[in-house]
């Protein structure tokens, strides 16, 4: 039995997350909703091991709309190059902030004692900034910039970038809004992951 090779094992990994990342959100909104206390527990817990899981697939999502960028030279390709860059960081800023919550939820016995798990840890200085401010920000802003390039460049269809900005619209507007988010960028995003080998010339339909 041979090992498929890296190329052939990252190819399906990114398809697969075009798909999974954004479902693992919806997973994530709907399981919250279930939860109205937001207290420590199996929901907290299954709900936030959802998020940070949806979160390190849209890594190879961020990975997989550069290459479908290509090639590109020049301006565009620092442009494209740079909304990678944020996307990740941005990937980082949210998983840390998911993993603080599981760590929270696992060490606290309700929801005041959470409370003041949150202000201590806040309380240190560039956590706030870093991990709930301007870091998980920076997610929405390279992926808007990426789909936004993309579209410019005609390598998607220009409704895409469209269904990206009120998916995050919704989710900035109210976390009870994730599921409807989630659903928009899985249908902006998923078809993608089949077009990460090849790179089209002209717009989608």
């Amino acid at each position: 039995m041979t090992n498929r090779p890296w190329g052939t094992r990252r190819t399906a990994l990114t398809r697969t997350a075009f798909i999974a990342a954004p479902l693992c959100m919806l997973a994530y909104g709907v399981i919250r909703l279930s939860d109205p206390d937001h207290g420590p527990g199996l929901t907290w817990t299954s709900g936030h091991i959802a998020l940070i899981a949806g979160v390190l697939l849209f890594a190879a999502i961020f990975l997989g709309l550069l290459r479908l960028s290509k090639p590109t030279t020049g301006a565009a390709r620092l442009s494209i190059q740079a909304a990678t860059l944020l996307g990740l960081v941005g990937v980082v800023a949210v998983t840390a902030q998911g993993v603080i919550d599981l760590v929270v939820g696992f060490r606290a016995d309700d929801r005041a004692g959470m409370d003041r798990f949150f202000e201590s840890i806040q309380s240190h200085p560039g956590v706030m900034p870093a991990v709930y401010t301007v870091g998980p920000n920076l997610f929405f802003v390279g992926l808007l910039w990426l789909v936004i390039q993309l579209a410019v460049q005609r390598r998607i269809g220009v409704w895409r970038p469209v269904l990206v900005v009120l998916g995050t619209a919704a989710m900035a507007a109210s976390l009870d809004l994730m599921p409807l988010g989630a659903l928009l960028f899985c249908v902006a995003l998923s078809p993608l992951g089949r077009n990460t080998t090849a790179h089209p010339t002209r717009a989608e339909c």
